[in-house]
């Protein structure tokens, strides 16, 4: 009888066996291994507030920059995606690159921050950061760059504080919140806010996971476990894996005010390119931003789509704007060799440009 089905009955005990050597090398190496690090690229406090933190990078030598670049990072996840580790690091590649880099790390909000606002965010939190920065330096201005929910918080930022802002970078950042293929989007857009937020008052960090695993829930639910097997004797990739593992999972919750906002006048309004978004009761009109813009997307994003972060072109008021388009996912942007290959550098040239 034949079956469409046709096992090898060697090949097939071939694979069992080395499926058997691999998960009991990969028991071993798990016993064994420590919780996996971040680069830690060496880095010094230089303000703080509440429970935020600016690290700025030391790095290996003198900056050749003469003005320094904040990064502004999202709220949903920790910043250390930024210095994954030595050879994934996008702070570490443009420290070498001679850039001299600041970051915040808004840390873990906790029953105190229930009521925090993106006012508080925007033109309380962000805004002294900028001001630490620029007073370290001695300068009027200095260069953004934003990311993912850091960059909407950034293009902000540059609307309502136009003069303390040089040169903004954007980095898979969403402008038009109703494209066709935000997923995302449509999943927020059905969503009752109010009673989310007035029910949990904090939005938990392990329901925020869920909900993008379940984006694409094969791919980050079972596919990505099943190949894990395939790296489980061999300790270095191995440890890769946790510390994206560790990432993940090590996320902040959100505070319930910035949450409830940032979900009805971004995604559910779209006010951003409407031109009818306020943050402490001042008008944001991205028509406001005449620095320079960099404006980087994915275009594979499944978080930001593409046409989610082009929308910024017809928006921005500046005559100098630049748009980069990287074959890559939301996370791969980062940490992917390509990435290091093609992002800092890009990003160093553009500012060089505009020193």
């Amino acid at each position: 009888m034949q079956t469409p089905l046709r096992i090898d009955p060697a090949r097939a005990l071939g694979d069992i066996a080395t499926f058997q050597r691999k998960l009991a090398a990969g028991m071993g190496h798990l016993r064994s291994m420590r919780e996996p690090e971040y680069a830690n690229t060496p880095r010094e406090l230089v303000y703080s507030e509440d429970k935020l933190k600016v690290w700025h990078f030391t790095g290996y030598g003198r900056s050749a920059s003469k003005t320094p670049l904040l990064i502004v990072y999202a709220l949903v996840n920790t910043v250390w995606m930024t210095d994954l580790q030595a050879d994934r690091s996008m702070v570490r590649n443009l420290l070498e690159q001679g850039e001299d880099v600041y970051l915040i790390d808004w840390g873990y909000p906790d029953g105190a921050d229930r009521w925090l606002t993106l006012d508080d965010y925007i033109n309380g939190y962000l805004d002294r950061c900028v001001d630490a920065v620029r007073e370290r330096h001695g300068l009027d201005a200095i260069n953004l760059l934003g990311i993912c929910q850091g960059g909407a918080f950034s293009l902000c930022y540059t609307a309502l504080h136009a003069d303390k802002v040089k040169n903004l970078i954007t980095m898979v950042t969403p402008v038009d919140f109703h494209t066709p293929d935000n997923m995302l989007s449509h999943w927020c857009r059905g969503m009752d806010v109010d009673l989310f937020v007035d029910t949990m008052g904090n939005i938990p960090a392990g329901l925020m996971n869920y909900i993008y695993l379940t984006l694409k829930p094969l791919r980050l639910n079972q596919q990505k476990y099943i190949g894990m097997v395939d790296i489980l004797d061999n300790p270095a990739e191995l440890e890769n894996f946790l510390r994206m593992e560790r990432w993940i999972f090590d996320s902040p919750d959100q505070a319930g005010e910035a949450f409830r906002h940032f979900i009805k006048d971004f995604y559910q309004g779209n006010k951003l390119v409407k031109g009818t978004l306020e943050i402490g009761g001042r008008p944001v009109d991205l028509g406001m931003i005449t620095q320079p813009v960099l404006n980087i997307f994915a275009e594979q994003d499944h978080l930001v789509p593409p046409d989610a972060s082009r929308a910024l072109g017809k928006h921005v008021g500046t005559t100098d704007y630049t748009q980069l388009a990287f074959k890559g996912g939301h996370i791969g942007i980062y940490v992917s060799g390509r990435a290091q290959r093609e992002v800092p550098p890009a990003i160093h040239q553009w500012l060089r440009q505009r020193a």
